[in-house]
C-alpha cells in the first residue's frame, strides 16, 4: 500500500510541528488528560489535512508525483487529439472507426483488458484500422492503495491482450477516472510508461452529457490547439455521445483543425 505509508509519514511530521507550535503557544498541559487530549487533537488535525491533500492530489490531472504526465501539448498548429475510453465492444466499435474514417480521422483508443478479452476482434479491428491503442487497466480499478503487484496485474494483463491484437506501437497508460496518488505513478514511473490524462472531457459533465448539441458547443467552445480529448463512445449507455462524435470532428475540422494520434501529438511538442 504505497498510498498509504507516505500519507502516515507526512500526518507525523505536520502533527509533531503542529505540537511544538502548540506547546510553543500555549505551553505545556497541566495534566496527562489535556496532554493526551492536545496530542488526539494534532493527530486528528494533520491526518485531516492530509487525507483533503491527498484526495485534491488524486482527483488533479495536472500534477503527478512521478514519471511523465501528458495532458496536453503546447503547440501552434491546430491539432487535437481525440481519445476513447473503455471497450472496445462489439456492438459499437466499427461503427466508431467507420466515424473517424469519413471524417479522416484517427483516435487513440484507452482500452480494458476485460473488455478487450471478451471482443477480441473489435480490438482486432481497431489495429487494422490504424488507430492508437492505450491501457485503460483491466478491471478499470481506482489505482489507490493497490499493492505494486496489483497494479502490475491490471497493467501488464492489458498490455498482453494488446499485443495479441497485433498492435506494435507505443502504449501509454491512462488510470480509471484518473485516480491515482504514489502506487500507480511509482509503478509507472519504474517500468517508463507515460500517463496520458486529457484536456477537455465533455461527456463527463452533468448537464450536458447526455445532450449532443451540448457537447459538440462546449468542445468547438473550449478547445485549443494541442488539447487531448476524451470521449466515452463504447458502451450502449453512450449513445450521445456516438452521435455527437461525427459532429464533433465536421465542426472541430471546419474550424481549421486536424486529429491526430497521441504520439503523433508528443512529436509536435513546441512546434
Amino acid at each position: 500500500m504505497l498510498d498509504v505509508v507516505p500519507a502516515l509519514l507526512v500526518a507525523a511530521a505536520i502533527a509533531a510541528a503542529l505540537w511544538l507550535l502548540w506547546r510553543r503557544l500555549a505551553g505545556a498541559a497541566r495534566s496527562r488528560p489535556r496532554a493526551a487530549l492536545r496530542i488526539a487533537a494534532v493527530i486528528l488535525m494533520a491526518l485531516a489535512v492530509v487525507g483533503y491533500g491527498a484526495f485534491r492530489l488524486s482527483k488533479t490531472r495536472d500534477v503527478q508525483l512521478l514519471g511523465e504526465l501528458v495532458t496536453h501539448v503546447h503547440t501552434s498548429e491546430k491539432v487535437v487529439a481525440l481519445t476513447f475510453d473503455d471497450g472496445p465492444v462489439a456492438e459499437h466499435t466499427q461503427e466508431v472507426i467507420d466515424t473517424l474514417k469519413k471524417h479522416d480521422a484517427v483516435g487513440t483508443f484507452f482500452v480494458t483488458g476485460h473488455d478487450t478479452a471478451q471482443a477480441p476482434g473489435a480490438l482486432k479491428a481497431l489495429v487494422e484500422a490504424g488507430e492508437q491503442i492505450g491501457n485503460h487497466t483491466w478491471s478499470h480499478p481506482r489505482l489507490l492503495a493497490m499493492s505494486q503487484e496489483a497494479i502490475a496485474e491490471e497493467i501488464e494483463r492489458t498490455d498482453a491482450e494488446i499485443r495479441a491484437a497485433g498492435y506494435g506501437g507505443p502504449i501509454y497508460v491512462r488510470p480509471p477516472n484518473g485516480k491515482r496518488l504514489l502506487a500507480a505513478p511509482w509503478y509507472l514511473w519504474r517500468h517508463d510508461r507515460t500517463t496520458v490524462m486529457w484536456s477537455l472531457e465533455p461527456d463527463s459533465i452533468g448537464g450536458i452529457a447526455d445532450d449532443p448539441d451540448a457537447l459538440v458547443a462546449y468542445v468547438r467552445e473550449n478547445v485549443q490547439p494541442g488539447h487531448i480529448i476524451l470521449l466515452h463512445v463504447m458502451y450502449d449507455s453512450r449513445d450521445a455521445s456516438r452521435k455527437a462524435l461525427p459532429r464533433i470532428l465536421k465542426a472541430l475540422a471546419a474550424d481549421g483543425y486536424r486529429f491526430v494520434t497521441v504520439s503523433q501529438l508528443l512529436e509536435l511538442r513546441g512546434s
